[in-house]
């Protein structure tokens, strides 16, 4: 998906260059758990499996990310925060990701590894 001049998916309103995409390519980290669950969810909308994994908990992160290039991601709401911000060492972000077909509605835990954010699981 060609997204350097278009708007990032995570619903900032800015361009996804200067967004998530600054992430995506490594030039910045996320600085909060809100900003990994944005960009985290942008890498879903561009097929980004490689961003996903590199910043999936050790723990948890399995084999494979489960992108389907199919899916047409359509827009992120984000509900709550809890912590998560630029000096905590863990968090939770629920939100309801939609695209085509239905939502994913969940409540995510992201800690600390190695001083970067990572997502470590989804909650009931």
């Amino acid at each position: 998906m060609e997204v350097t001049n278009k708007l990032c998916p995570c619903g900032t309103g800015q361009s996804y260059m200067d967004c998530c995409g600054a992430l995506h390519s490594g030039a910045r980290k996320a600085a909060t758990a809100e900003q990994l669950m944005r960009s985290r969810y942008s890498a879903f909308a561009v097929s980004d499996e490689d961003y996903l994994l590199r910043t999936w908990a050790a723990k948890h992160r399995p084999s494979s990310a489960g992108i389907d290039s199919t899916d047409r991601w359509l827009k992120l709401e984000i509900l709550s925060t809890e912590n998560g911000g630029m000096f905590a060492n863990e968090g939770m972000v629920e939100f309801r990701a939609h695209y085509v077909g239905g939502v994913v509605h969940e409540r995510s835990k992201f800690i600390r590894e190695n001083g970067q954010w990572v997502y470590a699981e989804g909650l009931e």
